[in-house]
């Protein structure tokens, strides 16, 4: 009992270990593919739909945004607009007294008129920022405002076009500078006693209070060695359609707006017509204006003070990833995952429903690390998952198929043992018995040759025992010999000639003389299967010589190559029996003739003896099994 338990084990490591070994390998084949980005268009396109995919959120009453619209222009009558229109604009909003206000608006020269206007503006406005673009192609800022009251607002735009990250400081040639947005964020936040400090987890990052911002690093996420310059940080845009409140130039003139959206508030001027090409495209969050996946300019800095500001104040989530190792263990976890449930689920219907569920199970929980602001792999271990968890499945159901043959084949061998055990055997040994009760000169010989029989069919049983573990690679021949069929087919047909010729046959007995030759053949020419059975086929005709050639005295066994087909020739000179019956060893060489696409062919010799040969066509070699 315990040993069949034992084996019971040994027979379910070694399925396992079957199965294993593709899928590590398919973990392998995906991390490296992985870690050469092959995945990364993929992977941001999976982080912008499940952005986008976002529950929507609360308008951020921080933030309002002074968007220059189409009517605006045409009411003005003027483009680029004017300084003293942006000077009034300036000083309308001073009146209601916010918090900080940000001029996204190019101002690097003079727009007359009102430039004088524009100045004095600049000089008295404290809480103003302006903008400058540090990175080329770059524009300077306005001329008199000072540094500290000028913000960058340089993107760094992905291969694909898109924006994702937010840039918060870069070395210039004229020193470190700051962006618009995290200049207007820290204006707000230390209105209210936070100040901007270096990280504590990460000296290089920024902080406020408590809340560090994480910073991004090339291989950040599903990005593969990126632009990490300066210090940037995954921009997690404000979900939903309406994420801000917007005021026009027009409204703000006639006053029809709640005086509460700018007051303690932060307030961005920029341009919001679709005529000027101040626009950013992104995938992230749903948009319409002034097209589907594309944001004005002046909502891309109001995303990015939000974030910031909202992940100080009300612990909103900012956008960080695993480490590598954490995301590579984790993408290895699922493809383990897939390898499991593809071994134990190894039926069609309960595997793809289980892979299935798992799949989703994947899914949700990224989709909630998202929300949570956790970016984690999603592409790599769902294909893994896919991969190991259906592909393992078909080749554990072969696995099983193949052992269910096995089986089937075994019980058969051993019903047909049992057969002729209680039966020709039994007799046989009956026969045995008597003989050697009477013990007559004149038997010693039967009595030889029958206890040969009862022991080479004994030995049946035994061979078709080690035939049905490894039947693909072994040849079994008399006497308990066993050949290798992986060895080249020269070398077992001389093997197979020399154990037959050994066998106590009454034609052996009268060779004089032997001749063979067998030519070298490309192992690519033949299978496993073609090689058992030209063995086969070789040992069976030279059984026929011993047997029933009579006074044979010349035997001569060739392997030749000529006009491209290869001839298995047995030719001796003995008198054989004259039969016009087909066996069953000549049914076995005519299949195995058309297996090869080749002939067999026996026949009497005009002068004396007989020829048995199989020829069949030299395989041609194409191109491409040379790369």
């Amino acid at each position: 009992m315990q040993q069949n338990i034992w084996q019971i084990i040994q027979e379910q490591i070694r399925i396992w270990r079957a199965g294993t070994v593709p899928g590590i390998l398919a973990i392998g084949v995906i991390i490296i593919a992985r870690g050469f980005g092959y995945f990364q268009s993929l992977e941001l396109a999976v982080f912008d739909l499940f952005l986008r995919l976002r529950p929507p959120e609360a308008i951020d009453e921080r933030i309002t945004i002074i968007g220059i619209n189409e009517q605006d222009i045409q009411t003005v009558k003027n483009y680029p607009i004017p300084d003293r229109d942006i000077a009034a604009l300036i000083n309308k909003l001073q009146a209601y007294k916010p918090t900080v206000i940000g001029l996204d608006i190019i101002r690097d020269l003079p727009v007359e008129p009102g430039h004088s206007s524009l100045v004095a503006t600049f000089k008295n406005t404290k809480n103003l920022i302006g903008i400058e673009k540090v990175l080329p192609a770059e524009f300077a800022p306005p001329p008199t405002l000072p540094a500290k009251q000028v913000g960058f607002v340089d993107a760094i735009l992905d291969y694909d076009g898109n924006l994702r990250r937010s840039l918060l400081a870069s070395p210039t040639p004229n020193g470190y500078k700051f962006s618009l947005s995290l200049k207007l964020a820290e204006a707000y936040l230390s209105s209210k006693g936070i100040d901007l400090e270096n990280g504590l987890k990460d000296p290089e990052a920024m902080r406020f209070r408590a809340t560090e911002l994480p910073r991004f690093l090339s291989n950040t996420g599903g990005y593969v060695k990126a632009d990490n310059g300066g210090i940037q940080i995954l921009l997690n845009f404000r979900s939903g359609y309406k994420r801000f409140r917007r005021i026009s130039l027009n409204e703000l003139k006639k006053g029809n707006f709640n005086p509460n959206w700018l007051r303690d508030r932060i307030v961005i001027i920029g341009l919001t017509a679709a005529s000027v090409k101040d626009n950013i495209n992104t995938a992230a969050i749903p948009s319409k204006n002034p097209a589907p996946g594309v944001v004005y300019g002046v909502e891309i800095q109001a995303h990015a003070v939000s974030q910031i500001v909202s992940a100080v104040l009300d612990n909103r989530p900012l956008l960080q990833s695993w480490s590598e190792s954490g995301e590579y263990l984790w993408i290895v976890f699922w493809g383990i995952l897939g390898i499991s449930l593809g071994k134990i689920t190894q039926k069609p219907g309960k595997n793809i429903l289980v892979v299935s569920v798992a799949g989703i199970i994947l899914l949700g929980i990224a989709y909630f690390c998202i929300i949570w602001g956790w970016w984690i792999p999603v592409l790599p271990p769902m294909i893994l998952l896919v991969v190991n968890g259906v592909g393992l499945t078909a080749f554990y159901q072969y696995d099983r198929a193949l052992r269910a043959r096995i089986s089937d084949r075994q019980m058969l061998i051993d019903r047909t043992f049992d057969t002729i055990h209680n039966g020709p055997l039994q007799k046989l040994a009956i026969v045995l018995r008597d003989l050697q009760e009477e013990n007559s000169p004149q038997q010693q010989q039967l009595i030889k040759d029958l206890k040969y029989v009862n022991s080479e069919l004994r030995a049946i049983y035994e061979f078709m025992q080690k035939e049905t573990v490894i039947q693909a690679d072994t040849l079994y021949l008399e006497k308990r010999l066993e050949i290798n069929l992986q060895a080249p087919i020269h070398e077992l047909f001389y093997q197979v000639y020399v154990h037959t010729l050994e066998r106590d046959l009454p034609g052996f007995q009268t060779l004089r003389i032997k001749v063979y030759s067998f030519i070298p053949i490309d192992n690519e020419q033949l299978s496993i299967e073609e090689k058992q059975g030209l063995c086969r086929f070789l040992e069976e005709a030279l059984c026929n010589v011993g047997k029933h050639a009579i006074g044979v005295t010349r035997l001569n066994v060739t392997c030749t190559e000529k006009d491209n087909f290869y001839t298995l020739s047995i030719v001796d000179n003995g008198q054989g029996i004259n039969s016009s019956s087909e066996g069953r060893g000549t049914q076995q060489f005519k299949n195995l003739a058309r297996q090869l696409r080749g002939k067999f062919n026996r026949q009497k010799l005009a002068t004396k003896g007989t020829i048995c040969e199989i020829i069949w066509p030299v395989k041609k070699k194409y191109w491409w099994k040379f790369w």
